[in-house]
């Protein structure tokens, strides 16, 4: 099932279910409706292209709704999802409605704290880290973790917000100031944990933090995402605009650097001295 047919779907339990309106917004008859669908499916796609066999074992570590879980189950590869999200109960509810489409259970999941539960030697192939990675602190532990739980030629899937655009910057300081690690008090287990404060980092950041716990950002995989603001969808082609944005990234080192809201990248599993596996 391609990103695009999965889409359409998705619209279509949307509407069926309205527990996920205020984090998925496609159904509020707004003219951001296109912005915001160029930016699900470039991000779906990203991982379209990057997944692509039933053999792997794979991990979504903050899998959120488990909306790319459910994506990869229609597709019949397995994914193990774990969250701490508030909306975890919705997950059961959402693989009733995509059984019609596909074998959901290849979709299972878990409220679980990464460190508390730690790695799994070895498990896996791929570990996806979408909108999580700027929430896990201690962050090198988080890494370490990782490290320990891919198996030998493993990767780390990483779709990010880019900690470098300037608006998104200033928005978040505005926001939060500073502080960019937070304690809070989580019901489900009981206990509180640290989190990231929106700690979003540019990708040199990512890679010096990656390289110093034996992960290498493949360069080639690099892709910054979503420069148009929703106000320039009013009038243009959305398909126009995402060709655009995919010029403006290979010819403006600045804009891409400064501009662009999203970055996707994979590290893959070093050795001890940092070379690739």
């Amino acid at each position: 099932m391609t990103p695009e047919a999965f889409f359409e779907l998705f619209l279509h339990e949307l509407v069926q279910n309205d527990e996920m309106h205020r984090y998925y917004k496609f159904l509020q008859g707004d003219k951001s409706f296109h912005f915001r669908r160029n930016y699900f499916l470039t991000r779906l796609n990203y991982v379209y292209d990057h997944i692509d066999s039933p053999n792997l074992e794979i991990w979504d570590c903050g899998c959120g709704y488990g909306t790319t879980c459910l994506f990869l189950a229609m597709n019949g590869i397995k994914t193990y999802g774990t969250t701490l999200e508030f909306y975890f109960d919705t997950i059961e509810k959402r693989k009733h409605f995509w059984n019609q489409y596909g074998d959901s259970s290849l979709f299972s999941y878990a409220y679980e704290d990464l460190f508390s539960t730690g790695s799994t030697t070895g498990k896996y192939d791929v570990i996806i880290v979408q909108d999580t990675l700027h929430h896990l602190e201690p962050i090198e532990k988080a890494l370490s973790i990782f490290y320990d739980s891919l198996n030998t030629g493993g990767k780390i899937l990483a779709i990010e917000e880019n900690g470098q655009n300037l608006i998104q910057s200033l928005k978040l300081y505005k926001q939060r100031g500073s502080k960019r690690i937070i304690t809070i008090y989580d019901e489900k287990l009981g206990k509180e944990i640290l989190l990231g404060n929106e700690n979003i980092r540019g990708i040199e950041k990512w890679r010096a933090l990656f390289e110093k716990n034996n992960f290498k950002i493949d360069d080639t995989s690099i892709e910054f995402i979503r420069y148009y603001l929703p106000f320039m969808y009013n009038k243009a082609n959305p398909e126009r605009l995402k060709e655009k944005e995919f010029d403006i990234q290979k010819k403006s080192n600045f804009r891409k650097k400064y501009f662009f809201f999203g970055i996707n990248f994979i590290a893959n599993k070093s050795d001890g001295n940092n070379t690739t596996v």
